[in-house]
């Protein structure tokens, strides 16, 4: 792998991830880099060089001192960093990278405080306007949303979730067991349900981008607009409930036992810290193992498209047969 790129024959091809994306190891080798928290800490300088070697690279320029694995690692930070349709660099909260410390420190609220109007209204304020971050950098291709519908889907994903605690709160309100301590994940799983297919609703309108093998855009297609954002509602619950069903369980066994409870320290500062750190342990993996569940492009024959679509793209000269597509993250 430290062979010079010049000297190769067959060359990398970085318009690919490094691991096959047909299996699911694969797909998980890949997203645990994309997902690395350590690209955060990058200088603009790394990023921009990184950019640099990737886009020279697609263009055939490709310096004499580039080795294989100095190539794969700037296509890691690049992808980490950069959109995969638009190319944009992704506001560093965004970033897929991005999930595990932000989402750890605030799983370590939502789990924490959970009892309190208050801090059921502050945690999944938060939450939601984290998430509203991360639905709209991921958002699939080129694509435009007005500033009306980006606020009408954070009000309702916020407002969805904080209804769905407070009322799942008033039902275990005298129970400070177990069934308390998941009604976060109950709220998180609504709200997932409401703000992905609301913030990415005009992808659903308009149509996704279809690309052909050369990243043309060939046409739209509101089917698998349909199918991308359930697969990433699905991928999103799916990533949150080890963690946020899990962790309660943990916390809830310490809190019964006698070292908890004959000591008013652990009792009155244990909590918080405790649940993030088991939050983000579990973060750390759930992350890449759920954003691996569906390839994030994926190929459709266009026969298998809504007939408004094939007719779009047939009606082209240089009509492909099978078309890409990314389902975002």
């Amino acid at each position: 792998m430290n062979d010079l790129v010049i000297n190769l024959k067959t060359k990398p091809d970085i318009s690919k991830p490094q691991w096959d994306q047909r299996t699911y190891y694969g797909r998980v080798r890949h997203f645990f880099t994309l997902t690395n928290p350590l690209t955060l800490f990058s200088s603009e300088t790394r990023q921009e060089k990184c950019r640099e070697i990737v886009t020279n690279y697609r263009k055939g320029i490709i310096s004499d001192q580039l080795t294989v694995n100095e190539l794969w690692r700037a296509k890691a930070l690049y992808d980490a960093t950069y959109h995969p349709d638009s190319g944009e660099k992704m506001f560093f909260l965004g970033r897929m990278s991005a999930q595990m410390p932000g989402n750890m420190l605030i799983n370590g609220m939502l789990l924490s405080l959970y009892r309190t109007f208050p801090g059921v209204v502050f945690s999944h304020w938060i939450n939601q306007s984290f998430n509203a971050v991360v639905n709209y950098t991921n958002r699939s291709g080129n694509v435009k949303t007005s500033n009306e519908r980006l606020l009408l889907s954070y009000l309702c994903a916020t407002g969805g979730a904080m209804s769905a605690a407070l009322a799942l709160n008033a039902m275990v309100k005298n129970n400070h067991g177990l069934a308390a301590r998941l009604v976060p994940f109950a709220a998180i799983a609504l709200a997932n349900a409401i703000n992905i297919p609301m913030m990415r609703s005009n992808e659903i309108t308009d149509g996704m981008e279809l690309k052909d093998e050369n990243d043309n855009l060939v046409g739209r297609s509101r089917k698998m607009a349909v199918l991308s954002i359930a697969q990433v509602t699905m991928s999103r619950i799916a990533m949150a409930m080890p963690y946020m069903v899990m962790t309660p369980i943990i916390m809830n066994r310490i809190t019964r036992t006698a070292y908890y409870r004959t000591r008013l320290w652990m009792q009155k500062y244990s909590e918080i810290p405790i649940q993030t750190v088991l939050a983000g342990i579990g973060l750390y993996f759930t992350t890449p193992l759920c954003c691996a569940l569906f390839p994030q492009k994926s190929a459709i024959e266009v026969t298998k498209l809504e007939p408004a679509s094939q007719n779009e793209i047939f009606s082209r000269a240089d009509a492909p047969e099978v078309v890409f597509y990314n389902k975002g993250l």
